[in-house]
């Protein structure tokens, strides 16, 4: 098991405003969080947190509600001196877009308490129908001086025009370099593992290429289904909700080309040339499906079109991966839940031993999980007097060869590293709005959604999107 560990860099002071700080992510997600931070070594030496929404609540309530969450969402649980120090420096304020005021002064007396150095992180927990009221109000307050920094919740916009339009709103109020637009994928630590995997071993870097790789596959099937997100889902589907952000930034990271560094600089200029070599999407290479039943819940329409599920063929035009096809498929109530990256290897080119397709080719697969899995899947001789190929594969569990307790979850990690200035792994304007760019063909003029069972992998003209070797699942695991 390997311990070794550079020391993450130490925050500023930072006073750290959670607006929505009642609602569902700050309960599971935002405010366990930071505790673990704290727990880690990782919060500021000096911080307040400040909880704010326009709902009125008491401080001690507040108090009394953040000892719950933490106990039932958190890893640390909310005990001990430690949790102690923690809490005494978290406070509520109510507040609105109608009403700053409140909410200005604490950050203010918070600032005076620490001292000059203090930044102020804003992290934006609200509807995204509130968003623009919101940024505005902040801007009017005076909450975005150039010591502040603010984190953004998905969606950022709908298709390209409303893109653009939230850009041009949050850069009449803040600069680009101030804006950290969060997506929680890009924060799992085996995402990160394909960037390392990748370029600190020369036995891979080599082979991410098209003149080897044959096919790239992106799949995140789910078991869940829409349930209480039924309104929110009609308004947006897969598409919007996953592929246009996660499944697209997960290609940047595994398609880029080799970065001069790996600062957020260098990396956001890979990714974003990525973005920009992508095609159109083709809506003839798209599949859309609709699983039975979702029209039954409530806020769905009788004759929805909206998609559960969705497959997309994306090609890339740059020279390493050109000709080659990339898959992405996602969705509700499907046959598992898995979230895979799988590179699969051309045919060697002189074929020196007898055909035998049940061995299967060569592949690289990351299983993204916490922790997760690296496989590598290859062709080697079975037993006995005659040379007769079989699969076989290596597998890395990282759970075994990494001392897991050191690993943060990924809002932790994405947290942290908006504290410290890194932008490595949040979304940049040019990069959405490029990916919306591409998007639209399919925003236009999408494919009729085909029905599919609970419970499967999707309508059966998923397996012909990915003909002839089809999906990589659910054959193997």
């Amino acid at each position: 098991m390997s311990h070794g560990r550079r020391r993450a860099a130490s925050p500023d002071p930072y006073v750290i405003v959670l607006f929505g700080a009642t609602g569902d992510l700050s309960a599971r997600k935002l405010i366990p969080g930071l505790f673990h931070l704290q727990v880690a070594g990782l919060m500021p030496q000096n911080f307040s947190v400040i909880g704010t929404s326009p709902i009125a609540m008491a401080e001690e309530d507040f108090a009394r509600h953040i000892t719950e969450v933490v106990d039932e969402f958190g890893t640390s649980k909310a005990q001990g001196p430690e949790w102690e120090a923690f809490a005494s420096r978290v406070t509520y304020v109510t507040s609105s877009a109608q009403d700053m005021q409140t909410l200005k002064a604490a950050v203010d007396a918070a600032h005076a308490a620490l001292g000059p150095t203090t930044r102020t992180l804003l992290y934006l927990s609200i509807p995204p129908f509130a968003m623009a009221e919101m940024v505005q109000a902040i801007g009017a307050s005076g909450l975005n001086d150039a010591r502040t920094r603010v984190i953004m919740e998905k969606p950022f916009g709908t298709d390209l025009a409303s893109a653009r339009a939230l850009n041009a709103l949050l850069h009449s109020v803040f600069k680009e370099s101030q804006v950290y637009r969060i997506d929680h994928f890009l924060g799992k630590e085996d995402v990160q593992d394909i960037l390392a995997v990748r370029f600190a071993n020369r036995m891979f870097e080599p082979m991410w290429h098209g003149d080897h790789v044959a096919r790239i596959e992106i799949d995140v099937p789910e078991t869940l289904g829409v349930e209480d997100r039924a309104k929110f889902y009609e308004s947006t589907g897969a598409f919007r909700d996953m592929v246009v952000t996660h499944l697209f930034q997960a290609l940047g990271f595994v398609a880029m080309e080799p970065p001069a560094s790996f600062d957020a600089h260098d990396l956001h200029h890979g990714r974003t040339a990525v973005f920009e070599a992508m095609q159109p999407i083709d809506p003839a290479r798209v599949v859309r499906g609709q699983y039975v039943g979702y029209r039954d819940l409530p806020d769905v329409a009788d004759d929805s079109d909206v998609e559960t599920m969705v497959a997309v063929e994306v090609t890339i035009d740059n020279d390493r991966w050109r000709g080659v096809p990339i898959y992405l498929r996602t969705g509700k109530r499907m046959a598992q839940g898995r979230r895979v990256i799988t590179l699969t290897f051309r045919e060697p080119p002189m074929q020196l031993f007898p055909a035998d397709g049940s061995a299967g080719p060569g592949r690289l697969v990351f299983e993204i999980a916490e922790p997760g899995t690296f496989t590598i899947h290859f062709r080697a001789k079975e037993p006995g007097p005659t040379v007769q190929l079989g699969g076989t594969k290596l597998i890395s569990e990282f759970a075994e060869d990494f001392d897991e307790t050191r690993e943060l979850e990924a809002y932790e990690r994405l947290l942290h590293d908006a504290m410290i200035g890194d932008a490595t792994l949040f979304n940049s304007a040019e990069g959405i709005e490029r990916l919306w760019e591409i998007s639209e063909p399919l925003l236009k003029n999408p494919p009729t959604v085909q029905p599919y069972e609970p419970g499967t992998w999707g309508p059966s003209s998923v397996d012909g999107l990915a003909a002839p070797l089809g999906w990589y699942l659910p054959h193997e695991r």
